[in-house]
């Protein structure tokens, strides 16, 4: 069953459970804010799709800002970068959407399409 973690509130959020809905593909929302994956899980997604741990954050939030993370993320190791990450569901890129490792951050319809469709 795949996983669509969101913020209830942001638009890009709707637009992908919009795209899943009317592709008829199931799917279970967890607000990120409450629930997140857990630093195993975020560990396999970063090695099984090549990311950076950079990736995986949502670089325009507010958080990430306030943190001052661009500045500090190449100085922490990358257990140290997916523990912060973590810390805060609003430090992660949404939406995400998360099958075993199979996952998207953000999205792109022709993204989706490719992966998910």
């Amino acid at each position: 069953m795949k996983t669509i973690y969101v913020h209830p509130k942001c638009s890009t959020c709707l637009k992908a459970k919009k795209w899943l809905d009317q592709e008829g593909i199931p799917y279970k929302v967890e607000d990120i804010r409450e629930v997140r994956p857990d630093l195993e899980t975020m560990r396999a997604i970063k090695e099984a799709n090549h990311l950076t741990v950079k990736n995986m954050f949502n670089t325009s939030g507010e958080l990430y800002k306030e943190m001052d993370l661009k500045d500090k993320l190449d100085d922490l190791t990358d257990d140290q970068a997916l523990e912060i990450l973590l810390s805060d569901g609003m430090l992660i890129r949404r939406p995400l959407l998360v099958e075993g490792t199979k996952t998207t951050f953000g999205f792109k319809e022709e993204t989706y399409s490719k992966l998910w469709g």
